[in-house]
């Protein structure tokens, strides 16, 4: 598959299959039909739930970590993995399974998933996978398409329910998350990376920490000049402070600005004038030649 293709399923990209599901799964629209089912009278109910590698989005961790009453620092401590790569070019956050033999689930109980109501985007989307071609530099957006994940172990299949994509994709809930889904993908599949840039192990810790860690990423915003340096709405301020998903809207922000350098923040006019004179101000705010890095003020 070429790099411009993203894949969704139940354990996230599985390179090795991407050629084949492009070339041989059918390709299913929101009105297409498929029989499914799984509740606890299905022979291998739970069985899906062990030994998957379960991709988390940010908005997975901040629903995961608010339904467990957890922070976030702490719920990434006792619930995640961070695998460190060298060709990395974003953060990959999974599922930390329990260490028993089958590698099941840490969320899953007697009568099935005791987060059922936050589960993450794989969870919610299974028997469905999604195959997506990048959006376009003008806008247009790429390719859709959906298709089953028929794994033979599984016998939910054999169910009579029928269900078209809309109604399994509304009945899951999958429309904030996909909402939450494209903004990150507007991050982690940026121009920048295209044109061969590569984030610093700083600037790497830096994406991860406003993504993932939120309670980390608020303590950062608030005890730190940032919110004197920049013009940013006050009802928006206060907002953040308390509430997580307006805390990662500013987080996408401000790494749009300060990764790659796009205007999505307005750095107050007294910051700017303070550095007339003595400093490039496009070298502080706006993108440099080496990596279209931002080096914001201090």
């Amino acid at each position: 598959m070429s790099g411009d293709t993203e894949m969704g399923g139940t354990g996230g990209p599985r390179v090795p299959l991407q050629e084949k599901i492009l070339d041989e799964y059918a390709r299913l629209g929101p009105d297409d039909e498929f029989t499914f089912d799984c509740h606890p009278g299905v022979s291998c109910f739970n069985c899906c739930c062990s030994d998957v590698n379960i991709f988390l989005s940010p908005y997975d961790v901040l629903r995961l970590k608010q339904r467990l009453g957890l922070t976030s620092t702490q719920f990434l401590a006792r619930h995640a993995l961070v695998p460190i790569q060298k060709d990395m070019k974003t953060p990959v956050v999974l599922l930390k399974m329990r260490d028993d033999e089958k590698k099941t689930c840490p969320f899953l109980g007697e009568n099935g998933c005791q987060v059922y109501s936050d589960r993450p985007w794989p969870c919610r989307m299974f028997p469905l996978g999604l195959a997506a071609q990048r959006d376009t530099p003008d806008g247009w957006r790429g390719e859709r398409f959906y298709f089953l994940l028929e794994e033979d172990a599984c016998k939910g299949f054999e169910e009579p329910r029928k269900w078209s994509v809309r109604d399994w994709l509304e009945n899951q809930g999958i429309d904030a998350y996909d909402d939450w889904g494209e903004a990150y993908k507007e991050l982690t599949l940026h121009e920048f990376f295209d044109n061969g840039g590569v984030l610093a192990p700083e600037k790497l810790e830096m994406f991860f920490t406003a993504c993932y860690d939120l309670d980390k990423f608020r303590a950062f915003v608030f005890e730190s000049t940032l919110l004197q340096r920049f013009d940013v709405d006050e009802d928006f301020v206060h907002e953040m402070s308390f509430d997580d998903e307006a805390l990662l809207r500013f987080a996408f922000l401000w790494l749009r600005f300060s990764l790659f350098g796009e205007p999505t923040m307005r750095p107050r006019p007294e910051v700017l004038e303070a550095f007339q004179g003595s400093v490039d101000k496009k070298r502080v705010f706006g993108r440099t030649r080496a990596g279209g890095i931002v080096e914001a003020a201090p």
